[in-house]
């Protein structure tokens, strides 16, 4: 049987930047690792974060979002029963940061999935400053996808003191009762960092598994008219330009609640990452990218967005 993490977390939490690690200690130990890749735009910003571990032990897919739950399902299952006939070792699933978890354990408990897969792990990726600026559904998404989790990794956690730490475990356990879940979190249930973890730190993480709890469930997706992605096309746009749009973006109100700003721009014959959140843009040099910026939210408005960074797609 093979088996078939999920790694959950919501929007800019850090979960590409996780699977780099966790995929490679897999890779590692000898074994063969297919990655599918899920993300509600035409281009798969996170997919290609991840090329560097392409090789004969590790191979990438994706799936279109963007559609209805119904057809999102069916495309789910067909990749999976594609990646089950190429004898992975370990799969591992990235969905995007608004995800129903139970869809993961439906699909892989249908005919034919279940004769090859069985369910490994499920860990969780929150930001250790979570407890900053979330809207209540942003609550509800990083409690639901919280509440089966075998571990949780706390991202930039380097970043902040004990004490905010506290506060967003404090955060997390509140939400996890505003949904009816009766799961508590501690520090037992915690890996703080995603760069700093080590060999044992990810066997452990390894061999998690996961927690079925029963919550109060909402009808929250992308396509609800409250979560929604933003794409633009060749900006043009260098890094100061990147620092400064993402600055004003954040700061207007008018442009909605903004989750995270990711995407690529190419600056003397150098391709870069750009991944921003409220308190934070990091850029890095990557191998290849391709001229695009995404702005992730809620409430979006595309014009008062657009103004900052150039024509909306």
């Amino acid at each position: 049987m093979i088996k078939i993490d999920l790694i959950t977390g919501f929007l800019g939490a850090g979960k590409t930047t996780f699977i780099k690690k966790y995929a490679s200690y897999f890779i590692k130990q000898g074994q063969t690792v297919g990655i599918l890749e899920n993300d509600y735009g035409a281009i798969n910003v996170d997919m290609m974060l991840l090329q560097d571990l392409m090789s004969d032990n590790c191979e990438l897919e994706m799936i279109s979002g963007g559609c209805d739950e119904e057809t999102h399902r069916r495309r789910f299952k067909t990749k999976l029963i594609s990646m089950g006939m190429c004898g992975y070792d370990r799969v591992i699933v990235e969905p995007s940061g608004v995800y129903d978890i139970d869809e993961f354990f439906d699909v892989i408990h249908d005919e034919p999935l279940d004769r090859w897969y069985e369910p490994g792990n499920i860990i969780a990726i929150a930001d250790a400053s979570a407890a900053d600026n979330l809207s209540e559904k942003s609550s509800y998404v990083l409690a639901s996808e919280i509440s089966c989790a075998g571990k949780i990794i706390l991202s930039h956690s380097d970043e902040v003191d004990e004490q905010k730490i506290k506060d967003t475990i404090d955060y997390i356990n509140l939400s996890l009762k505003d949904i009816g879940c009766k799961r508590q979190i501690g520090m037992s249930d915690i890996k703080k960092g995603i760069l700093n973890l080590t060999d044992e730190d990810l066997k452990e993480i390894a061999e998690c598994g996961y927690r079925l709890n029963s919550y109060q469930k909402q009808d929250i997706n992308m396509q609800d008219g409250k979560f929604a992605s933003l794409y633009f096309m060749n900006t043009g746009l260098g890094s100061e330009d990147v620092k400064e749009a993402a600055e004003n973006i954040f700061a207007d109100k008018k442009c909605g609640n903004i989750i995270r700003i990711k995407g690529f721009f190419k600056e003397n014959d150098k391709w870069y990452e750009v991944n921003a959140i409220k308190k934070k843009t990091s850029i890095n040099e990557i191998r290849e990218g391709q001229d695009v910026i995404i702005v992730i939210g809620e409430n979006l408005n595309a014009d008062i967005v657009g103004n900052y960074i150039g024509k909306h797609d």
